[in-house]
């Protein structure tokens, strides 16, 4: 039977390792030097040094530089909704008020705990081009579904916020964008429960009429 090349292995690892490993020296690079020179100030080039890989291998892995900026804008959205649902997943507490903080404070420690994620998400993606801004509007979709998908996991499914999820979702994906955004370019920067406390109440504002649960 032929073996793909995927599981071959070289020197004790598959092909299929040593390449994701590979990919994340580069998304680890792109952090750093995005987050240092901006998305325009920066090259292949110095992505590669940072990361100690050639060239080739950096297009062994993405097509383009923008390439690399998506794959790692759409990890670290990624990132923050795996955050939240752990998060909501080990909260004890059956309090929605309790639940929202968590959720709330999930999200703010997963992208604006580190400045240079909170640069990428909302600094670096935004007018690099018309195929970015459609991603990013994209993005948004995603993130809509999976706030319905949370706010029906707090307070259960008979429940529609005010105005319908399609506009309560689109409301407060935008507040929430635009307070770490405006955190994130702030120095100095206020404490991050400034963030959770704020985005606690507006989301809590969402839900308020939300029948109460039991232990509520």
């Amino acid at each position: 039977m032929a073996i793909a090349e995927t599981d071959r292995n070289y020197g004790g690892r598959s092909v299929a390792a040593r390449k994701a490993e590979r990919r994340s020296l580069f998304l680890n690079a792109a952090l750093s030097v995005f987050a240092d020179k901006g998305y325009a100030g920066s090259s292949v080039a110095d992505i590669c040094a940072s990361a100690s890989l050639a060239r080739r291998q950096f297009y062994d892995e993405f097509g383009s530089r923008e390439d690399l900026l998506l794959a790692l804008y759409d990890q670290i959205q990624l990132d923050a909704r795996i955050a939240m649902v752990d998060a909501l997943d080990a909260e004890p507490s059956v309090n929605l008020r309790d639940k929202a903080a968590t959720a709330m404070a999930a999200f703010v420690e997963s992208v604006g705990s580190d400045p240079r994620r909170a640069h990428v998400a909302f600094i670096d993606v935004v007018g690099v081009s018309p195929r970015v801004e459609k991603h990013r509007v994209d993005q948004r979709s995603v993130w809509a579904t999976f706030f319905e998908s949370i706010i029906k996991g707090i307070v259960g499914d008979d429940y529609e916020p005010p105005g319908g999820y399609r506009w309560a979702s689109t409301a407060f994906i935008g507040a929430l964008t635009a307070l770490v955004h405006q955190w994130s370019t702030t120095e100095p920067r206020p404490p991050v429960s400034v963030l959770v406390d704020l985005m606690t109440v507006l989301l809590n504002a969402l839900i308020d009429d939300a029948p109460l649960r039991a232990g509520e």
